[in-house]
């Protein structure tokens, strides 16, 4: 079939999203709905009213851009869209994984909804405020950026978080440590080597608690097969045993979001078009950079549903 659905991850949310979906269609007012009612929380507001510093907090960031992730998903499922029908793979950056998931129905939207706000505030919790820090590190590649953080070991943890593609990687750790990097990388040849304003070290061995704190959770929630495969951002292998996607989620905690590897792999795998289903346009960004030879298709307002519907048939 040649198609994979992938679902944004944090950076992705801005002010309003989702509101021109929940005005739109009523099964996207009813997703907003629920991860309201699942949250006790009127998330819905402050994604559309904000605060903007209210909604990028990782507890409310998380939750809120796998709601407008689903509130498509939804409105396109109502048009008659069959994911197992049209869809190969899905795949998430970071958080959107558990969109993929929850799309794929192997969790329902209320316990992603839940566990997307355990998983912030553990995140949030792992790490006090001005101990850890990130850097994104551009124009070198994955293994030149491996053998700095190695280098500043000493330091304290460093280590790639994303490896987003295209030249563009993000290294996450000990505070002294990762401005050790930053500064080693610049001397390296990075073109850019830049301090990222985020609270926690994300994706580093420093979120272990959070990662205990994810396995104490997916180990309560109700988990079904999906319906296609989710391709695993550890280990960028497809998945589709329950016990085995819990694990994987654990361990993406503290490891590596591989998409430049994901997008590598659709291409060796028959994938032809990636839809990037929810907020903003960063994946398909990104997967341009990584493969031209694949199209790549946001999918976030009604005219970019209409647009999918008519070509996905």
């Amino acid at each position: 079939m040649g198609i994979a659905f992938t679902f944004p991850g944090q950076g992705s949310q801005a002010v309003g999203m989702g509101r021109e979906l929940a005005d739109a269609f009523p099964e996207a007012r009813d997703v907003f709905h629920e991860v309201d009612d699942a949250l006790d929380q009127k998330l819905s507001q402050i994604m559309w009213e904000g605060p903007e510093d209210e909604l990028t907090l990782t507890a409310n960031a998380q939750p809120a851009l796998m709601a407008v992730s689903i509130a498509a998903m939804r409105v396109m499922e109502k048009g008659g869209l069959s994911l197992n029908d049209k869809v190969s793979y899905v795949a998430g950056h970071s958080l959107g994984e558990y969109s993929a998931l929850c799309a794929a129905g192997t969790f329902s939207l209320a316990d992603t909804a839940r566990l997307l706000r355990i998983r912030g505030n553990a995140m949030q919790a792992a790490v006090p405020v001005g101990e850890g820090a990130m850097a994104a590190i551009i124009g070198l590649e994955a293994e030149d950026v491996e053998a700095v953080c190695e280098a500043v070991g000493d330091e304290g943890v460093c280590q790639i978080a994303n490896d987003n593609g295209g030249g563009q990687l993000v290294i996450s750790g000990a505070k002294a440590a990762v401005e050790a990097a930053a500064k080693l990388a610049s001397d390296k040849g990075a073109k850019r080597a830049i301090m990222l304003p985020v609270s926690a070290p994300f994706h580093s061995a420093l979120m272990q608690p959070a990662a205990d704190a994810m396995r104490e959770a997916l180990a309560e929630v109700k988990k079904n097969a999906p319906a296609v495969p989710v391709l695993a951002n550890v280990t960028v292998t497809p998945l589709r045993d329950p016990a085995e996607i819990a694990e994987r989620l654990v361990e993406q905690v503290t490891g590596r979001v591989r998409w430049r590897e994901t997008v590598g792999w659709f291409g060796e795998n028959g994938v032809e078009t990636l839809y990037e289903i929810g907020s903003g346009k960063v994946l398909s960004g990104l997967a341009r950079r990584i493969n031209r030879d694949i199209a790549a298709i946001p999918v976030n307002t009604p005219a970019d549903i209409e647009t999918a519907m008519a070509t996905l048939g």
